[in-house]
């Protein structure tokens, strides 16, 4: 290689090659870390959500052993103890309406 100009095309040449390759390289590196970190945030959120669910779970049958335990726990029973409390503050307002008559 005795011409200068030749030379210098094939050095650039090779230059722009071997720079080309290692930058796919990098890139191709780089999104594969993304996919990875992507992959990996939404197995924590699928984890996160299961755990949670999970101890929601856990206090709706909590909760369910706590009204069961009480007597409370029929459809029935719950409309009973709201028709006597209905009841209670009807009688409680006529009582007070008594009241206020005398008062008067």
């Amino acid at each position: 290689m005795s011409n200068p100009v030749l030379h210098a095309f094939f050095l650039g040449r090779a230059f722009a090659e071997v720079l080309s390759e290692k930058i796919e390289d990098s890139l191709t590196n780089a999104l594969s870390e993304l996919g990875k970190f992507d992959a990996e945030q939404r197995e924590h959120l699928r984890q996160f959500i299961e755990e949670v669910q999970a101890r929601a779970q856990v206090d709706v049958t909590q909760g369910s052993t706590a009204t069961s335990s009480s007597g409370e726990d029929s459809p029935t029973d719950l409309q009973e103890t709201i028709d006597d409390l209905r009841a209670e503050i009807a009688r409680l307002k006529a009582e007070l309406k008594n009241y206020r008559a005398q008062k008067a």
